[in-house]
């Protein structure tokens, strides 16, 4: 009877398997049976249900185990602790000499070294899942993954001889384990199709984001978030030859493969060979996988391939050929299309047939792949070498907290970087020995450094899928200049790291005061903890000099001032914690015996005001940018240690709004708070509240009349010439403000704009609200100049509207004010440049009153 019953369950074991892979796999090709499948391993047909992701680590754990083919590793965790894996497939002889084929791989990318490439395996990596919500490649991962390693045949024996293949089956896993806890806890049984039912409609914020509401998928250059700092290591541990990056898109759609749109939504430091040569071969693969299964499919159209930030971008900047997949979706189990029922197993079919596909391209043009990186290289150090742009040097002597964090990002990027060896100056810009470096172009990362600082204004199109800038240079505010031969500089020894945690000098003990300068980004970290210790702490509202270690020191706007007998706290408990700041902001913190300054006001003038701790709430929810609340929030996270009461609208009428300080509007529809909630905020402003909007927030508050600003009237005047119809979608799309950075000129006497001392400030912008200037003649904050555009697309007509129009503005309201963000302050987490507004706003909005008043205290 048992061997009845073991003959039976192998007979329904081989049976299941044999169906699935029907379904999903090319016809005519056997697989190990000692290989479990993963609907073997999950108990359940993939496509039933949306599969956790730990269940995913489990089964490629379980491949690992089972097969001497795969290898298992995690490269980091998220925000939430759920870990980042990679499965790697090899033949088990390419295993044995892993770290050697690694080593020499990287071989391309210099070429000073003599590399062998007949007999180099190609390195494909598989990337899936980068938004949470478009579930059906991580599925696809597990599958191909399967196949890979458990198909046999000389083919399959060939793939792994020559290839080295990663799959990284979860770019996203905190977004993908929210989409699938939704999407299996309102399945139906039978499934419901109808896009109407909530299976296929997300609460807020959504599966498409990480923890902190960010789009991964635009994170590749700037590295704001953890996963995607894990991720651009790994790869550089590797340069894979080709990348691949699987999305979904709407579920009426088919399926979408590279090439992109041709010419101007290209990255323009990218050869052309990669567009030309590259990406039509590998189509003819996807085409056929698709052909062979009757699936319907597009290239050439609206996805574009510019923005180093995509991670079917970032390859191509490195000699790889990134590669970008799209599937309609059913965004749940089964989903009506405006032709049939799409089903999440024919969505996941679809990823794996193209990832498939993929890998066969890679096997049979190998050696055309791993000369066209090595040949990538090569001309990148040629091209460097012929710039007239011989380096670039950036340096803020009175930010190093900024200045650090550009130099570890193009670090991170395997930017060459060195510290400037003498004092420079370079025209309006000095650049200090120990506080500055410089970047050459004379180097195989050569490209990367121009994404990094170039500015460019002229394109071959007018339409883009996204940003059409991305200088990071200007994101960072960082002062740089480009140089020539005619400029000498000398250098130190290359940096290898940099200490974003370098030990800051002594603190001599005092029974005066403690002063710490503002200028410095991580000011803002050290006083949060100070307020959050019951620390009382002023700031300097007019600039002064004092005595310090014997040598006179100039203080700036925003001077943070620690009075030692002013406390309810011992002087010793007030210097155990004043050195405890300085060490986790990383910062100076100097010490006076003396409230008389050298020159400017005293330090017991009114003018040095006490500063109150921020209690700060931010409303969410329906209708609300998540990214742009998930941007605060990380913003207030990561860099204060600040945490924030994220409040969802429909409890509005249930806050206690007197219990905080700070209320915060990101863009957004608040329509739902109704007459009542505008009423309540307006009150709480009027008794001194500071309200924070940005964007779109600020069209909702004039029009509700929430506050007394005016937004600028649209004087478009309509076109007469007669188009075709099918240009429609051009038209409208150049008209569109995608993204591009423009020069505003900042009052940096405002609290606004404490901390800065250049009143040029670089402002990201990727909207079109428009407000007239202030009344009060000093309430605005930065007004654009007169030639604004620095870097991006923007068509003239919207250049004009920008030309000297405001991008911060203060509105008073009684006893408190609004603060107007025209522009966003912390874009994608990486705009650090002008995070330190947002930080004045929520440290010094109480002290922001209708000037001359004046305020004592």
């Amino acid at each position: 009877m048992k061997k009845c019953l073991s003959l039976l369950a192998l007979v329904l074991y081989l049976f299941s398997a044999s169906a699935q892979n029907n379904y999903f796999f090319p016809a005519g090709v056997s697989f190990d049976p000692a290989i479990p499948s993963p609907e073997q391993f999950l108990g359940y047909p993939v496509g039933d249900w949306h599969t956790r992701h730990d269940r995913i680590v489990s089964y490629f754990q379980e491949l690992a185990r089972v097969s001497p083919k795969a290898h298992f590793q995690i490269i980091g965790y998220t925000n939430e602790r759920r870990p980042q894996v990679v499965l790697t497939i090899t033949s088990p002889e390419n295993y044995a000499r892993i770290e050697e084929i690694r080593k020499e791989h990287l071989k391309l990318a210099d070429p000073s070294q003599s590399v062998n490439i007949a007999n180099m395996p190609v390195i494909i990596t598989h990337g899936y899942n980068v938004h949470g919500n478009e579930p059906s490649s991580s599925e696809a991962a597990m599958l191909t993954a399967y196949y890979l390693i458990a198909s046999q045949g000389d083919e399959a024996t060939k793939t792994l001889k020559d290839a080295v293949i990663h799959i990284d089956p979860n770019y996203n896993p905190d977004g993908r384990d929210r989409h699938s806890n939704w999407a299996n806890m309102h399945k139906g049984f039978p499934p419901v199709a109808d896009p109407m039912d909530r299976e296929h409609n997300e609460v807020w914020p959504g599966g498409r984001f990480n923890h902190y509401w960010f789009d991964l998928n635009r994170d590749w250059l700037p590295l704001a978030h953890v996963e995607s700092k894990n991720r651009v290591e790994f790869f550089h541990q590797w340069l894979p030859n080709v990348c691949t990056d699987y999305h979904e898109m709407g579920t009426n759609a088919t399926n979408f493969f590279e090439p992109t749109k041709p010419y101007g939504s290209e990255n323009p430091v990218v050869p052309r060979t990669n567009y030309d040569q590259l990406n039509p071969l590998f189509a003819k693969y996807f085409s056929k996988a698709l052909d062979d299964i009757g699936s319907l499919y597009f290239s050439k159209e609206n996805f574009d391939n510019s923005y180093p930030g995509y991670g079917s971008t970032y390859p191509d900047i490195h000699g790889g050929l990134g590669l970008v997949f799209e599937q309609a979706s059913s965004r749940g189990h089964a989903q009506q299309s405006s032709t049939k029922v799409v089903t999440f197993a024919f969505t996941i079919r679809n990823h794996v047939r193209t990832s498939l596909a993929t890998v066969k391209a890679g096997v049979d043009n190998r050696e055309l792949l791993l000369k066209h990186q090595q040949d990538y290289f090569k001309s990148a150090l040629d091209e460097g070498k012929k710039s007239t742009i011989k380096a670039y040097v950036f340096g803020d002597s009175k930010d190093q907290s900024r200045t650090k964090a550009f130099a570890d990002l193009l670090l991170k990027h395997r930017i060459e970087t060195y510290p400037i060896g003498a004092d420079l100056t370079v025209g309006a810009n000095k650049y200090e020995k120990g506080k500055a470096f410089v970047v050459s172009t004379d180097q195989t990362q050569y490209r990367m450094v121009r994404s990094m600082f170039e500015k460019v204004t002229s394109f071959h199109d007018s339409v883009f899928y996204d940003a059409s800038t991305w200088t990071m240079a200007l994101a960072y505010g960082m002062p740089h200049d480009a140089v020539t031969a005619n400029t000498k500089i000398t250098k130190g020894e290359k940096v290898k790291a940099v200490d974003l945690n370098s030990s800051p000098a002594p603190i001599v003990k005092t029974n005066y005061a403690y002063l710490i300068d503002w200028n410095e980004y991580s000011a803002s970290r050290a006083l949060y903890y100070l307020l959050s210790n019951n620390v009382f702490v002023k700031a300097a509202f007019k600039p002064f000099a004092a005595t310090v270690h014997g040598m006179k020191k100039n203080f700036g706007y925003g001077t943070l001032m620690i009075p030692v007998a002013d406390q309810n706290i011992s002087s010793e408990e007030l210097f155990t914690a004043v050195k405890e700041a300085s060490r986790t902001a990383g910062i100076d913190v100097y010490s006076v015996d003396t409230g008389f300054s050298l020159e400017g006001v005293d330090l017991g003038s009114g003018n040095i005001r006490t500063v109150e701790n921020p209690k700060v709430a931010m409303l969410i929810g329906d209708g609300v940018s998540a990214t742009e609340a998930g941007q605060i929030w990380y913003l207030l996270d990561s860099k204060l240690k600040m945490p924030i009461t994220k409040v969802n609208t429909s409890q509005f009428n249930q806050l206690t709004i007197t219990d905080y300080n700070t209320l915060i509007l990101v863009s957004g529809n608040y329509s739902m708070l109704g007459e009542s909630g505008v009423e309540k905020i307006k009150n709480w402003i009027n008794q001194g509240g500071t309200l924070i909007l940005q964007k779109s927030a600020i069209t909702w508050a004039i029009n509700n009349k929430l506050i007394n600003e005016q937004l600028t009237k649209s004087d478009d005047k309509k076109d007469a010439k007669r188009l075709d119809y099918v240009t429609a979608g051009d038209y409208q799309g150049s008209r569109a403000i995608g993204g591009s950075i423009y020069l505003g000129k900042l009052d940096i006497t405002h609290p606004l704009g404490f901390g800065f001392t250049n009143r040029d400030l670089p402002v990201y912008r990727n909207h079109t609200v428009f407000i007239e200037p202030s009344k009060n003649q000093f309430n605005t904050v930065i007004q654009y100049t007169p030639r604004p555009l620095l870097s991006g697309y923007i068509h003239p007509s919207n250049l004009e509207k920008i030309k000297n129009s405001v991008s911060l503005q203060v509105s008073n309201m009684g006893k408190g004010r609004a603060i107007l963000f025209v522009d966003d302050p912390a874009f994608r987490g990486y705009w650090n440049g002008t995070n330190k507004l947002f930080f004045n706003a929520l440290f010094f909005g109480s002290h922001i009153s209708t000037p001359n008043m004046g305020e004592q205290e």
